[in-house]
Protein backbone atom coordinates (compact mmCIF):
# COMPACT_ATOMS: atom_id res chain seq x y z
CA UNK A 1 0.00 0.00 0.00
CA UNK A 2 1.19 3.51 -0.79
CA UNK A 3 0.33 6.78 0.31
CA UNK A 4 1.48 10.75 -0.12
CA UNK A 5 1.63 13.23 2.72
CA UNK A 6 1.41 16.41 1.65
CA UNK A 7 1.83 20.32 3.24
CA UNK A 8 3.18 23.69 1.62
CA UNK A 9 6.78 24.11 2.67
CA UNK A 10 9.07 21.39 4.91
CA UNK A 11 9.53 22.72 8.21
CA UNK A 12 8.35 22.84 11.72
CA UNK A 13 5.84 20.47 13.30
CA UNK A 14 4.05 19.60 10.06
CA UNK A 15 7.83 18.24 8.76
CA UNK A 16 8.01 16.68 11.75
CA UNK A 17 4.84 14.77 11.62
CA UNK A 18 5.34 13.68 8.04
CA UNK A 19 8.86 12.42 8.34
CA UNK A 20 7.97 10.38 11.73
CA UNK A 21 4.94 8.90 10.28
CA UNK A 22 6.38 7.90 6.94
CA UNK A 23 8.83 6.14 8.87
CA UNK A 24 6.63 4.30 11.47
CA UNK A 25 3.80 3.42 8.62
CA UNK A 26 6.41 0.94 7.28
CA UNK A 27 5.95 -1.12 10.35
CA UNK A 28 2.52 -2.35 8.78
CA UNK A 29 3.24 -2.14 5.72
CA UNK A 30 2.39 1.36 4.11
CA UNK A 31 5.18 3.23 2.03
CA UNK A 32 4.33 7.00 2.28
CA UNK A 33 6.17 9.54 0.04
CA UNK A 34 5.78 13.16 0.67
CA UNK A 35 5.17 16.16 -1.31
CA UNK A 36 5.68 19.55 -0.54
CA UNK A 37 4.84 22.88 -2.96
CA UNK A 38 8.43 25.13 -1.78
CA UNK A 39 11.52 24.40 -0.42
CA UNK A 40 12.22 24.48 3.00
CA UNK A 41 14.66 24.63 5.59
CA UNK A 42 13.70 20.92 6.81
CA UNK A 43 14.75 19.45 3.82
CA UNK A 44 17.89 18.97 5.65
CA UNK A 45 15.84 16.44 7.81
CA UNK A 46 14.70 14.90 4.95
CA UNK A 47 18.12 14.45 2.88
CA UNK A 48 19.15 11.92 5.38
CA UNK A 49 16.14 9.66 5.10
CA UNK A 50 15.60 7.49 2.68
CA UNK A 51 11.74 8.53 2.66
CA UNK A 52 11.04 9.62 -0.86
CA UNK A 53 9.87 13.26 -1.90
CA UNK A 54 9.05 16.02 -3.91
CA UNK A 55 9.51 19.51 -3.92
CA UNK A 56 8.00 21.27 -6.97
CA UNK A 57 4.75 23.64 -7.57
CA UNK A 58 5.42 22.78 -11.22
CA UNK A 59 1.94 21.22 -13.16
CA UNK A 60 3.98 18.57 -15.03
CA UNK A 61 6.20 17.30 -12.11
CA UNK A 62 2.73 16.70 -9.86
CA UNK A 63 0.80 14.89 -12.56
CA UNK A 64 4.02 12.59 -12.99
CA UNK A 65 4.34 11.97 -9.69
CA UNK A 66 0.55 10.80 -9.48
CA UNK A 67 0.76 8.86 -12.85
CA UNK A 68 4.21 7.23 -11.62
CA UNK A 69 3.12 5.96 -8.40
CA UNK A 70 -1.03 5.60 -8.58
CA UNK A 71 -1.19 6.38 -4.42
CA UNK A 72 -4.07 4.21 -2.71
CA UNK A 73 -4.50 7.27 -1.00
CA UNK A 74 -4.07 10.83 -0.63
CA UNK A 75 -3.22 12.91 2.64
CA UNK A 76 -3.43 16.90 2.17
CA UNK A 77 -2.92 19.09 5.13
CA UNK A 78 -4.35 22.14 4.94
CA UNK A 79 -3.90 23.03 1.46
CA UNK A 80 -7.52 23.25 0.39
CA UNK A 81 -6.23 24.43 -3.22
CA UNK A 82 -4.05 21.32 -3.88
CA UNK A 83 -7.78 19.37 -3.60
CA UNK A 84 -8.44 20.54 -6.86
CA UNK A 85 -5.09 20.74 -8.72
CA UNK A 86 -4.79 17.18 -7.65
CA UNK A 87 -8.16 15.75 -9.47
CA UNK A 88 -7.03 18.13 -12.58
CA UNK A 89 -4.38 15.99 -12.67
CA UNK A 90 -6.33 13.08 -13.18
CA UNK A 91 -6.03 11.68 -9.21
CA UNK A 92 -9.13 9.39 -8.71
CA UNK A 93 -8.07 7.81 -5.65
CA UNK A 94 -9.49 8.54 -1.83
CA UNK A 95 -7.97 12.31 -0.35
CA UNK A 96 -8.50 12.64 2.78
CA UNK A 97 -8.25 16.66 4.21
CA UNK A 98 -6.32 17.14 7.11
CA UNK A 99 -6.35 20.11 9.79
CA UNK A 100 -2.85 20.05 11.72
CA UNK A 101 -3.36 23.91 12.71
CA UNK A 102 -4.81 27.17 11.20
CA UNK A 103 -3.52 29.85 13.67
CA UNK A 104 -5.79 31.48 15.60
CA UNK A 105 -9.24 30.22 16.27
CA UNK A 106 -10.59 32.90 14.24
CA UNK A 107 -8.26 31.76 11.06
CA UNK A 108 -8.71 27.98 11.74
CA UNK A 109 -12.82 29.06 11.02
CA UNK A 110 -12.32 31.28 8.73
CA UNK A 111 -9.72 29.23 6.46
CA UNK A 112 -12.13 26.17 7.11
CA UNK A 113 -15.25 28.19 5.58
CA UNK A 114 -12.95 29.21 2.77
CA UNK A 115 -11.88 25.51 2.65
CA UNK A 116 -15.68 23.84 2.44
CA UNK A 117 -16.29 23.75 -1.44
CA UNK A 118 -13.26 22.17 -2.02
CA UNK A 119 -13.49 19.48 0.76
CA UNK A 120 -16.77 18.57 -0.36
CA UNK A 121 -16.32 18.18 -3.91
CA UNK A 122 -13.25 16.52 -3.72
CA UNK A 123 -12.03 14.82 -0.42
CA UNK A 124 -13.47 11.68 1.27
CA UNK A 125 -13.20 12.16 5.10
CA UNK A 126 -11.51 15.32 7.07
CA UNK A 127 -8.66 13.98 9.93
CA UNK A 128 -7.26 16.06 12.37
CA UNK A 129 -5.70 15.73 16.19
CA UNK A 130 -7.79 16.06 18.97
CA UNK A 131 -7.78 19.63 19.25
CA UNK A 132 -11.03 21.10 21.06
CA UNK A 133 -11.23 24.03 18.21
CA UNK A 134 -10.14 22.40 15.42
CA UNK A 135 -12.67 19.66 16.28
CA UNK A 136 -15.20 22.03 17.04
CA UNK A 137 -14.75 23.69 13.56
CA UNK A 138 -15.04 20.60 11.65
CA UNK A 139 -17.96 19.29 13.60
CA UNK A 140 -19.78 22.34 12.63
CA UNK A 141 -18.86 22.28 8.75
CA UNK A 142 -18.67 18.84 8.47
CA UNK A 143 -21.23 17.54 10.89
CA UNK A 144 -22.57 15.03 7.92
CA UNK A 145 -19.39 13.92 6.77
CA UNK A 146 -17.09 11.62 7.58
CA UNK A 147 -14.73 12.80 10.21
CA UNK A 148 -11.76 11.15 12.14
CA UNK A 149 -9.47 12.55 15.23
CA UNK A 150 -6.42 11.23 16.56
CA UNK A 151 -3.18 11.77 18.52
CA UNK A 152 -0.09 12.46 16.56
CA UNK A 153 2.75 10.11 17.15
CA UNK A 154 5.81 11.11 19.37
CA UNK A 155 9.12 8.84 18.87
CA UNK A 156 10.87 8.56 21.98
CA UNK A 157 12.93 5.74 20.69
CA UNK A 158 14.74 8.07 18.32
CA UNK A 159 14.15 11.75 20.14
CA UNK A 160 14.72 11.35 23.81
CA UNK A 161 16.41 12.22 26.45
CA UNK A 162 20.79 12.20 26.58
CA UNK A 163 22.95 13.91 28.78
CA UNK A 164 25.20 16.39 26.71
CA UNK A 165 27.21 18.50 28.81
CA UNK A 166 28.83 19.97 26.60
CA UNK A 167 25.58 21.39 25.18
CA UNK A 168 25.37 24.09 27.73
CA UNK A 169 29.19 24.14 28.92
CA UNK A 170 28.65 27.36 31.42
CA UNK A 171 25.89 25.19 33.11
CA UNK A 172 23.76 28.10 33.42
CA UNK A 173 19.73 27.75 33.68
CA UNK A 174 18.48 27.97 29.96
CA UNK A 175 14.97 29.67 28.95
CA UNK A 176 14.41 28.55 25.64
CA UNK A 177 11.90 28.98 22.95
CA UNK A 178 11.09 27.30 19.05
CA UNK A 179 9.07 28.77 16.69
CA UNK A 180 8.63 31.46 14.04
CA UNK A 181 8.27 35.09 14.63
CA UNK A 182 4.63 35.69 13.88
CA UNK A 183 1.72 37.16 15.75
CA UNK A 184 0.43 33.64 17.27
CA UNK A 185 3.68 32.56 18.80
CA UNK A 186 3.93 35.81 20.26
CA UNK A 187 7.85 36.28 21.05
CA UNK A 188 7.67 39.38 22.31
CA UNK A 189 5.67 37.64 25.26
CA UNK A 190 8.36 35.34 25.87
CA UNK A 191 10.80 38.13 25.86
CA UNK A 192 8.72 40.12 28.47
CA UNK A 193 8.95 37.04 30.78
CA UNK A 194 12.40 36.37 29.91
CA UNK A 195 13.14 39.93 31.15
CA UNK A 196 11.52 39.53 34.61
CA UNK A 197 12.85 35.96 35.24
CA UNK A 198 16.41 37.59 34.58
CA UNK A 199 16.42 40.13 37.60
CA UNK A 200 15.79 37.41 40.15
CA UNK A 201 18.18 34.83 38.24
CA UNK A 202 21.29 36.98 36.92
CA UNK A 203 22.80 34.32 34.80
CA UNK A 204 20.00 33.23 33.18
CA UNK A 205 20.21 32.25 29.56
CA UNK A 206 17.91 32.49 26.66
CA UNK A 207 18.18 30.25 23.43
CA UNK A 208 15.77 30.96 20.78
CA UNK A 209 15.44 27.97 17.71
CA UNK A 210 13.80 29.86 14.60
CA UNK A 211 13.66 29.69 11.17
CA UNK A 212 14.33 32.96 10.23
CA UNK A 213 12.56 31.89 6.04
CA UNK A 214 9.48 32.32 7.86
CA UNK A 215 7.06 34.29 9.80
CA UNK A 216 6.23 37.80 9.55
CA UNK A 217 8.62 41.16 8.93
CA UNK A 218 6.91 43.03 11.14
CA UNK A 219 7.02 40.82 13.90
CA UNK A 220 10.80 40.42 12.91
CA UNK A 221 11.06 44.03 13.81
CA UNK A 222 9.04 44.38 17.32
CA UNK A 223 11.22 41.50 18.41
CA UNK A 224 14.73 42.91 17.58
CA UNK A 225 12.82 46.31 19.38
CA UNK A 226 12.37 44.64 22.39
CA UNK A 227 15.51 42.56 22.59
CA UNK A 228 16.86 46.00 22.74
CA UNK A 229 14.82 47.75 24.91
CA UNK A 230 14.74 44.74 27.48
CA UNK A 231 18.86 44.63 27.08
CA UNK A 232 18.76 41.04 26.44
CA UNK A 233 20.96 40.61 23.83
CA UNK A 234 23.73 39.72 25.97
CA UNK A 235 21.91 36.89 26.84
CA UNK A 236 19.63 35.85 24.19
CA UNK A 237 21.63 32.58 21.45
CA UNK A 238 18.99 33.02 18.47
CA UNK A 239 19.61 29.22 17.05
CA UNK A 240 18.41 28.94 13.14
CA UNK A 241 17.41 25.42 11.41
CA UNK A 242 18.53 23.39 13.80
CA UNK A 243 18.87 19.78 12.61
CA UNK A 244 15.87 17.80 14.28
CA UNK A 245 18.06 15.05 15.18
CA UNK A 246 20.03 17.70 17.06
CA UNK A 247 16.95 19.01 18.93
CA UNK A 248 17.16 16.67 21.61
CA UNK A 249 20.49 17.21 22.74
CA UNK A 250 19.49 21.40 23.02
CA UNK A 251 16.48 20.35 24.62
CA UNK A 252 17.95 17.65 27.34
CA UNK A 253 20.79 20.34 28.45
CA UNK A 254 17.83 22.87 28.93
CA UNK A 255 16.51 20.37 31.81
CA UNK A 256 19.49 19.27 32.89
CA UNK A 257 20.62 23.34 32.77
CA UNK A 258 17.42 23.98 35.38
CA UNK A 259 15.43 25.90 32.91
CA UNK A 260 12.86 25.37 31.21
CA UNK A 261 11.08 25.44 27.41
CA UNK A 262 8.61 29.09 27.85
CA UNK A 263 5.43 28.63 25.14
CA UNK A 264 3.97 31.46 24.31
CA UNK A 265 1.42 30.80 21.14
CA UNK A 266 -1.88 31.92 21.51
CA UNK A 267 -3.33 28.04 19.25
CA UNK A 268 -1.77 25.23 19.04
CA UNK A 269 -3.27 22.58 16.58
CA UNK A 270 -0.81 20.24 18.24
CA UNK A 271 2.10 21.43 19.51
CA UNK A 272 5.20 19.23 18.97
CA UNK A 273 7.70 21.36 20.47
CA UNK A 274 6.39 20.85 24.00
CA UNK A 275 5.92 17.15 22.69
CA UNK A 276 9.56 16.95 22.00
CA UNK A 277 10.43 18.96 25.08
CA UNK A 278 8.64 16.34 27.49
CA UNK A 279 10.71 13.20 25.45
CA UNK A 280 13.53 15.33 26.75
CA UNK A 281 12.86 15.50 30.30
CA UNK A 282 12.67 19.16 29.60
CA UNK A 283 10.22 21.22 31.99
CA UNK A 284 7.59 23.18 30.10
CA UNK A 285 5.70 26.69 31.16
CA UNK A 286 3.20 27.47 28.04
CA UNK A 287 -0.14 29.48 27.55
CA UNK A 288 -3.31 27.52 27.29
CA UNK A 289 -3.06 27.62 24.01
CA UNK A 290 -5.60 23.98 22.92
CA UNK A 291 -3.85 22.10 21.46
CA UNK A 292 -0.89 21.64 24.50
CA UNK A 293 -3.42 20.00 26.83
CA UNK A 294 -2.76 17.02 24.96
CA UNK A 295 0.33 17.08 27.16
CA UNK A 296 -0.30 19.42 30.05
CA UNK A 297 -1.64 18.45 33.02
CA UNK A 298 -1.32 21.46 35.80
CA UNK A 299 1.41 20.76 37.76
CA UNK A 300 1.34 17.22 37.03
CA UNK A 301 3.34 17.15 33.46
CA UNK A 302 3.93 20.84 32.88
CA UNK A 303 2.38 24.53 34.08
CA UNK A 304 -0.02 26.31 32.23
CA UNK A 305 -0.48 30.20 32.62
CA UNK A 306 -2.88 32.64 31.61
CA UNK A 307 -2.06 33.80 27.51
CA UNK A 308 -0.62 37.31 27.70
CA UNK A 309 -0.46 37.35 31.04
CA UNK A 310 3.72 38.53 31.89
CA UNK A 311 3.07 38.23 36.05
CA UNK A 312 1.53 34.70 35.92
CA UNK A 313 4.32 33.81 33.27
CA UNK A 314 7.11 34.96 35.48
CA UNK A 315 5.30 33.26 38.82
CA UNK A 316 5.19 29.81 37.57
CA UNK A 317 8.70 30.47 35.71
CA UNK A 318 10.43 31.18 39.55
CA UNK A 319 8.52 28.10 40.55
CA UNK A 320 9.81 25.91 37.89
CA UNK A 321 13.28 27.44 38.28
CA UNK A 322 13.56 26.93 42.26
CA UNK A 323 11.73 24.13 43.26
CA UNK A 324 13.61 21.34 41.70
CA UNK A 325 11.73 18.47 43.84
CA UNK A 326 8.25 19.45 42.32
CA UNK A 327 9.78 20.35 38.70
CA UNK A 328 11.67 17.06 39.02
CA UNK A 329 8.24 14.73 39.43
CA UNK A 330 6.89 16.84 36.19
CA UNK A 331 9.57 15.90 33.92
CA UNK A 332 9.15 12.23 35.00
CA UNK A 333 5.23 12.37 34.79
CA UNK A 334 5.41 14.34 31.30
CA UNK A 335 8.35 11.54 29.87
CA UNK A 336 6.20 8.49 31.06
CA UNK A 337 2.70 10.41 29.14
CA UNK A 338 4.82 10.30 25.56
CA UNK A 339 5.84 6.89 25.83
CA UNK A 340 2.43 5.52 26.74
CA UNK A 341 0.03 7.66 25.20
CA UNK A 342 1.73 9.01 21.69
CA UNK A 343 3.33 5.62 20.72
CA UNK A 344 3.68 5.58 17.09
CA UNK A 345 2.23 2.04 17.28
CA UNK A 346 -0.51 3.59 18.15
CA UNK A 347 -0.70 5.92 15.22
CA UNK A 348 -0.30 3.16 13.11
CA UNK A 349 -3.60 1.52 14.83
CA UNK A 350 -5.22 4.85 14.91
CA UNK A 351 -4.53 5.43 10.90
CA UNK A 352 -5.39 1.84 9.51
CA UNK A 353 -8.72 2.09 11.30
CA UNK A 354 -9.40 5.25 9.41
CA UNK A 355 -8.38 3.59 6.37
CA UNK A 356 -10.20 0.46 7.10
CA UNK A 357 -13.49 2.60 7.40
CA UNK A 358 -12.89 4.18 4.75
CA UNK A 359 -12.50 1.15 2.56
CA UNK A 360 -9.42 1.78 1.24
CA UNK A 361 -7.22 -0.95 3.18
CA UNK A 362 -8.87 -4.09 3.78
CA UNK A 363 -8.97 -5.21 7.32
CA UNK A 364 -5.88 -7.28 8.82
Amino acid sequence: MKLLFTYFVPSGGIETLNRLRARVLRRIGIESHLFYLWDGAGVQNLIRTDIPYLISNDDHHIATMLALHQYDAIIVTCDHFLLDRLRGHGYKGPILYEAQGHGTREHALSTTREAYPYIRKHAQAVLGPQTSHLMATFNHFFHDFPRFYMHNPVDTEQFHYRTLPEANPGGAPVLAWIGRLESNKNAPLFLQIAAHLARSVPNLQLWMFVDPSLGEPDQRLLFEKLVRELNLGHRLKLLANVPHHHMSDYLSAVGDSGGFLLSTSGTEGFGYAIAEAMSCRCPVLATDSDGVRHFIEHERTGLFFRTGTVEEGVYYGLQLLTDREATSRMRNAAYHLMKTTFSPDRYCADLTNVLIALGIRPPL
